[in-house]
């Protein structure tokens, strides 16, 4: 069953050692996505994270490697997702992010295991919405999509799992923005998804147009579209819980692109 849902930023400079220690501005950020990775940790040993392949059609659900480093960013800084060393695809920058995170959260032990989920950047709401229903499944499986346990789905039978969703928002909100400098209407969308991730309002995220968040660079639309779907969208039969609160404990964009930091909690098992 679900113990929590954590969303933090897809950002590399998260990370001290690519960050660099005159990088003030970062610090904010980092202590927030600190605070969610503790928190997270103390709820479920086991987590799931929820993110975007680097390109689009190089998703899968579990077929990743279980480390990686950041020598694609500038520093080969390893992070692990935790278990026994797995073959598969190189992780992701949301799964590097999830490895720091855990990192962060079990202070170098072995305690928490993590499994990628990794979504298409580029996947319609509609699939994003089937996505949900999976992922669904597999929180109420206890983490393991693969489950054909007749008790899964008994919130007394099942581990607590928590989710870790990984996304960005809107890349042009200052004026030495990436996408392009500052635009009214980047700023405008970033509200609504601050907001939105601010109520746990999943029938907003859903309703996030894919072609207005790729105009303004939305990297994280497409696992916010899956995270709606998973807690209170159209996978209502399997879905875990409803959200019972959510609480924001970052939103700016300290480089000119969107970074939220937020915890859900859920509610009764459905």
């Amino acid at each position: 069953m679900l113990a929590l849902v954590a969303i933090v930023p897809s950002a590399p400079l998260l990370v001290p050692e690519l960050a660099g220690p005159a990088a003030t501005d970062t610090e904010p950020v980092r202590a927030a996505v600190r605070a969610v990775a503790k928190r997270l940790g103390s709820a479920a040993d086991r987590w799931i994270a929820l993110g975007a392949a680097d390109r689009a059609g190089s998703a899968g659900a579990t077929d990743y490697r279980s480390c990686g480093d950041f020598g694609g960013y500038g520093v080969p800084h390893p992070v692990r997702l935790g278990g026994p060393p797995t073959e598969g695809a190189p992780l992701p920058l949301s799964m590097l992010i999830a490895g720091w995170v855990r990192g962060e959260a079990d202070g170098g032990g072995e305690r928490i295991t993590v499994t990628p989920w990794v979504v298409d950047p580029e996947w319609s709401p509609d699939q994003c919405a089937a996505a949900g229903l999976e992922l669904a499944r597999a929180l109420s499986d206890g983490g393991d999509p693969d489950s054909d346990d007749p008790d899964s789905g008994d919130p007394d039978s099942g581990d607590r799992v928590g989710l870790l969703v990984v996304a960005d928002g809107c890349t042009a909100l200052s004026p030495g923005a990436p996408g392009g400098g500052e635009r009214p209407s980047a700023i405008a969308l970033q509200r609504r998804i601050d907001d939105a991730l601010a109520r746990a309002d999943t029938g907003a995220l859903a309703a996030l147009d894919a072609d207005a968040c790729a105009a303004e660079g939305v990297g994280g639309r497409a696992a916010w579209q899956v995270l709606a779907a998973a807690c209170g969208g159209p996978a209502a039969d399997v879905a875990v819980s409803d959200v019972a609160a959510a609480e924001v404990l970052y939103r700016d964009a300290p480089f000119g692109v969107g970074y939220t930091v937020a915890v859900w909690s859920p509610g009764a098992p459905r």
